[in-house]
């Protein structure tokens, strides 16, 4: 069998989340936006997918975000003529990638992963992100499982049919009655229990407040500490919390934040300070019991997961399909986390995470499912899919799809009549 094209469909959809300056989503009111459905097919007619968006969100009945700034730091910037980059990717994808993978067996996703890997060394290739890598190795899986008629984590010899999931909110805003209190977040995290989910993480403020004579810009620790005391208290003793706050708080800051998090029995804390500062890891690791997990999105893939292992900085190792180029460097991650003995948490939703949760023997304590706030439905079903991917039922688990490949079921008729 043999690689003979890479298509990329684009359709129309409409988005409820905008980004600020720093990449962090929050809730807007609806926008058009596209959706790409990546193909790679094959002179045997089968054909592998990577879906860009596997959920919708809808803003609640009666909710009206305002059309302010995101974030506190950009309301006084001024207005900046931006370019349209919107299909960058999608130039890397078609001119730079798909003449190397054309012609080649697409079974062969060691050999293809390589090829792909060693290329982002050039400066020449400095668009080839471990995001886009991601697309072409999760496709190359799809086609694999619909070629077989297994799932995904079939094939990778996994066993569970179902995960549990924790409630990852989005990154702390200024809407009232959003994310921009610690009241906020306890009424927010109070919901997400009711609504079945066991484990809450919260994902605090990240503006970097740069005004006055603030040499280091960050936000204020004591009001991540409130907050963390505040959803504690509301969600009482039973329900397992974690933390993922600023990534950039100096050694002293996150000391003082994880040593309040002990105190209110919080799980795990995740990567508050520079996550190439191995010696800063070192030092706050030795000053706490709190299990610290990391590293999220340093580059570096499975060799800088290996480092933070073997300089003992982390007590749970963290992966992502978008962070490290796709399903196959982090199965590369999840056997070294067995090699150490480390649990490890993947980073962020969609079927391929499911996936490599159903096929891990390490844990892989919960699905991250999410990002969630209160102005935004998650559980609308996309209308470019007939079943959703990720539904969890009232227990708080979710289902690991079971169609073969990752277990998109496509609505044709939908992105047929909606293409750009």
């Amino acid at each position: 069998m043999k690689i003979t094209d890479i298509k990329i469909i684009q359709f129309k959809s409409h988005s409820c989340t905008k980004a600020d300056h720093i990449g962090h989503q929050h809730p807007c009111m609806p926008r058009p936006s596209n959706v790409s459905l990546l193909a790679i097919e094959t002179d045997a007619g089968v054909t592998g997918y990577h879906l860009s968006s596997e959920v919708i969100y809808n803003v609640k009945p009666g909710v009206v975000i305002p059309e302010t700034a995101i974030s506190q730091s950009l309301k006084d910037l001024p207005p900046v003529a931006l370019q349209n980059t919107t299909n960058a990717a999608h130039n890397i994808i078609l001119n730079k990638i798909r003449p190397v993978i054309v012609g080649e067996n697409p079974f062969e996703r060691e050999k293809i992963f390589h090829m792909l890997y060693k290329m982002q060394r050039s400066n020449n290739n400095a668009g080839l992100t471990d995001s886009i890598l991601s697309r072409i190795d999760c496709a190359l899986w799809d086609l694999f499982g619909r070629y077989c008629g297994l799932p995904v984590y079939q094939l990778m010899g996994g066993h569970r049919k179902q995960v549990s999931a924790y409630a990852s909110t989005m990154v702390g805003d200024h809407f009232p009655g959003g994310l921009s209190s610690p009241e906020d977040y306890a009424a927010f995290a109070k919901q997400c229990v009711e609504e079945g989910y066991r484990a809450v993480k919260l994902h605090t403020w990240a503006d970097d407040d740069w005004s006055g004579d603030h040499v280091i810009g960050h936000p204020d620790v004591d009001l991540d500490i409130a907050c963390c005391k505040a959803v504690r208290e509301a969600v009482g003793p039973d329900i397992e919390l974690m933390v993922d706050c600023f990534h950039y708080y100096d050694r002293y800051d996150a000391l003082k934040l994880g040593r309040a998090l002990q105190d209110l029995d919080y799980l795990w804390y995740e990567e508050p300070m520079e996550e190439y500062n191995v010696e800063a890891y070192k030092w706050l690791k030795s000053k706490l019991d709190i299990m610290i997990i990391g590293p999220e999105v340093a580059k570096g893939k499975y060799w800088t997961r290996a480092e933070w292992m073997a300089n003992h900085i982390c007590d749970i190792s963290r992966a992502g399909v978008g962070d490290m180029g796709g399903i196959t460097p982090v199965l590369k991650t999840i056997h070294t986390c067995e090699s150490f003995g480390v649990p490890l948490e993947i980073h962020g939703k969609g079927a391929a995470s499911l996936h490599l949760m159903a096929a891990m023997m390490v844990p892989g304590r919960y699905y991250e499912r999410g990002m969630l706030h209160p102005f935004l439905e998650y559980d609308a079903l996309p209308p470019w899919l007939n079943t959703p991917v990720d539904q969890m039922d009232s227990q708080g688990y979710v289902a690991v799809p079971q169609l073969p490949g990752l277990g998109y079921d496509f609505n044709w008729d939908y992105i047929n009549e909606n293409r750009v």
